[in-house]
């Protein structure tokens, strides 16, 4: 399986009037603007994804919706808990491996620092690698067998600004 791992795009501070949990915060205009670029990217590289599973938070549900919008795969887009800033690795890895049929190509879009420390946990088996996936930014990881641990390579982590670069 290819998993991508993309964190939620720009969004606007915690407190923020009208905003009043961190579930609610929205991506920005300049998030929205900059996601659109990134899918764009995702598009180029040749991005395909037979599963799209997002946090139900409002900036990661819109950064999934705009990903999905893109590579017409919006029939794909799927919302879990699992993907919340509360979940554990362990919930997330059990939800791809109960997924029927098997995704050949799947993308996660969520939180940090549960998307890193999911790199790090299924790269080195355990979540102490120093991985850094800033907002907006897309890693892409080789599985053969999904589990909890170490099972996967790590084939690239593309920060926003390389991947916005040529737009």
């Amino acid at each position: 399986m290819d998993l991508y791992l993309l964190r939620h795009g720009l969004a606007v501070e915690a407190g923020t009037p009208g905003h009043s949990t961190d579930a609610e915060r929205p991506l920005t205009k300049e998030g929205v603007a900059k996601m659109k670029e990134i899918a764009e990217a995702m598009e180029e590289l040749g991005c395909r994804f037979d599963l799209i599973i997002s946090s139900p938070y409002t900036r990661a549900r819109q950064t999934a919706e705009i990903v999905a919008r893109k590579l017409n795969a919006s029939k794909h887009l799927d919302f879990s808990d699992a993907l919340a800033p509360h979940a554990s690795a362990r919930e997330l890895i059990n939800l791809l491996e109960d997924r029927k049929p098997k995704p050949d190509s799947a993308l996660l879009v969520g939180h940090e620092p549960n998307l890193s420390r999911l790199i790090s946990l299924l790269v080195s088996g355990d979540q102490h690698l120093n991985v850094v996936l800033k907002k907006g930014g897309l890693a892409r990881l080789s599985i053969s067998s999904l589990k909890h641990g170490r099972c996967a390579e790590l084939e690239w982590l593309v920060p926003p600004k390389v991947l916005r670069r040529n737009q």
